[in-house]
């Protein structure tokens, strides 16, 4: 028998970020995530209306982490040390970036909690690029950038890195290496 609603919202987020990843979008329902935290369906539904608004609710603590962690890119004085950050933060949350493109799954809403939540998230990635804009800023600052590429091309191509099917003799650290040398010089010989 299932426990009626005792659950910590990390419990929550933990088990909504493990399904989201395994079944997707489509495969994620109440029933299947009351079942790993051990409760009834009820209980989930005494704070969630339906799976998007828990969705798109755990997209915001997603994303929010993200750009907390993003803001520590400051830390590093130099664009090489930004892009080693930013790539290390970028396969930290590998995961969690196929699972924001959730948002384009997920139907137009007759939910005001929802379609505030997407308004939000939009909000917060425009926060991210303009805190990244400082970066590709330092980037051309210290003729690491080309002036005549776009900042949204230069991002989009950092971005995808996350896509690119790693070698698997590969450590994490070298396949990082390797991204780097590509983003920064190209795969043109000299």
């Amino acid at each position: 028998m299932a426990r009626e609603s005792k659950f910590t919202i990390d419990e929550l987020y933990t088990k909504t970020r493990s399904l989201l990843i395994h079944h997707g979008y489509d495969g994620f329902h109440f029933g299947l995530l009351a079942e790993r935290l051990g409760v009834t369906r009820s209980a989930l539904y005494k704070y969630y209306r339906n799976k998007d608004e828990l969705i798109t609710e755990f997209m915001l603590y997603e994303m929010e982490r993200f750009l907390r962690e993003l803001k520590q890119i400051d830390q590093y004085e130099t664009f090489e040390g930004q892009l080693d950050y930013l790539l290390e933060l970028i396969f930290k949350y590998s995961k969690i970036h196929q699972i924001l493109l959730t948002i384009f799954r997920i139907p137009p809403s007759t939910h005001e909690k929802v379609q505030e939540n997407i308004n939000i998230l939009e909000e917060k990635h425009l926060d991210m690029y303009s805190h990244l804009k400082r970066f590709i800023h330092l980037g051309r600052k210290e003729k690491k950038l080309k002036p005549h590429f776009p900042d949204e091309m230069i991002l989009g191509f950092i971005f995808q890195t996350v896509n690119i099917p790693k070698q698997p003799d590969l450590s994490s650290e070298k396949w990082c290496d390797m991204l780097k040398e590509f983003l920064l010089r190209g795969m043109e010989e000299t």
